[in-house]
């Protein structure tokens, strides 16, 4: 079978390795590996399409992939990169965003045969500890200073962690042994900011189960955005792999938009184009920077993974509508979709150099005329020249939108709610 290691080193998916000689030599036969997920959201997001994606190339280069959903650990909460105690969600709550993560995960995960691939919820064994038995069974192979040196806990020791976040350490690595024993799995990938917490579960394996237990880990990378903020859930923006919550739409025009030195890092850790595919792309992009051939290669392929060919086809229709202007193209629903960020309510019709006014495209009535006198105003795709055109229901998309455009670039959908 196909060392997939060289591979994952060539696309910057490793950073750190428990012993890298040992993970290449394991490779080369088939493997049990297993990568958890946060239910703390109802939706699963970019960063952790990532670690999705490398289940995935693991799966097609013949090994077996467990995803675990932190159905128990979730109520405890991460606090991994956090420089405060989450909220801890409701039993409802949570069982409700392990159920949507569930599905999230069997869209990307072939789990038609488990030795292919599994999908396991953690409480299903965290929850069957008792008290007494976790501090006996797996406190003990902790020692508190061992623990305190943890980045994930040292970080935090200024501002203060509870016992609750303090104990997610010993319960994650729990969950390398209980899968270590009944599942014959030796090795646990995770973002690199869980270096902390994947250690942890080979400490308790080799004291557990001897030293000489095969059993080993690596991190990927996080990526992030050109600002240096990661692709989280709690970031700004976060683009969530539900549709309801991140529009196919969306998800494009953030691909295309990315910028030209962030663009064959993007292709390389989350497309499953070849190294050769992804090199020839890198001279036309290079030879053409104005041309966005790597985002548009990068766009329309990660929306076809994450939402399906068909989506990311209409990604590209609606955003060749709004380049050319033609928006009387779109749909009801795609016109929210492109324009929901500049979405205005107006409960009244109004003269355009009113309205100008109203939504904020001119500071005065004297330069929305001024505007409106030089062009630079369209409604619904068409110029207009009149201060005294009247804006209402009744020339409105759907009897209910009135897009106005400034210039090039500034956008503001109408909403008549009257």
């Amino acid at each position: 079978m196909e060392n997939i290691y060289d591979d994952l080193k060539w696309r910057g998916l490793i950073k750190d390795t428990s012993n890298e000689d040992n993970l290449r030599e394991l490779l080369k036969t088939p493997q049990t590996i297993y990568v958890g997920f946060d239910p703390s959201a109802s939706s699963l997001h970019l960063g952790n399409y990532l670690m999705i994606s490398l289940l995935m190339r693991f799966q097609r280069a013949g090994h077996r992939v467990i995803a675990v959903v932190g159905g128990a650990t979730g109520m405890i909460g991460d606090p991994s990169g956090k420089s405060s105690e989450r909220n801890l969600l409701d039993k409802e709550a949570l069982d409700k965003n392990v159920a949507n993560i569930k599905k999230q995960l069997e869209r990307f995960i072939d789990l038609s045969d488990p030795k292919k691939g599994i999908l396991l919820n953690n409480y299903d064994w965290l929850s069957k500890i008792s008290t007494l038995d976790l501090l006996r069974d797996y406190g003990k192979y902790f020692s508190v200073n061992y623990l305190l040196a943890k980045d994930v806990i040292a970080n935090r020791l200024e501002s203060g962690i509870s016992f609750t976040e303090f104990s997610y350490n010993i319960l994650q690595a729990i969950d390398f042994l209980y899968l270590f024993d009944n599942y014959d799995c030796h090795i646990q990938c995770g973002g690199s900011d869980q270096w902390g917490n994947l250690t942890s579960g080979l400490e308790l394996i080799r004291k557990t189960r001897g030293v000489e237990s095969v059993a080993e880990v690596l991190t990927t990378p996080l990526i992030t955005r050109n600002d240096g903020t990661k692709f989280g859930k709690s970031e700004q923006g976060a683009l969530f792999l539900d549709s309801a919550l991140t529009s196919p739409y969306k998800l494009y025009q953030f691909l295309i938009n990315c910028a030209d030195d962030e663009v064959i890092n993007y292709l390389k850790v989350f497309t499953f184009l070849s190294r050769e595919e992804i090199e020839e792309i890198e001279k036309e992009h290079n030879a053409n920077l104005g041309a966005r051939i790597g985002q548009k290669k990068l766009a329309r392929e990660l929306v076809s993974i994450i939402h399906g060919v068909d989506k990311a086809e209409e990604a590209v229709r609606m955003s060749e509508v709004l380049f050319s202007g033609d928006i009387k193209k779109l749909s009801e629903d795609e016109l929210i979709d492109v324009f929901s960020d500049f979405l205005i309510d107006i409960n009244e019709s109004m003269k355009l150099e009113d309205l100008l006014v109203a939504i904020g495209a001119a500071s005065s009535k004297r330069e929305a005329r001024e505007f409106i006198s030089n062009g630079s105003i369209a409604l619904n795709g068409e110029k207009i020249g009149q201060s005294d055109f009247l804006i209402n229901k009744d020339s409105a998309l759907f009897n209910k939108f009135s897009l106005v455009k400034r210039g090039k670039k500034n956008y503001y959908l109408v909403r008549h709610s009257y």
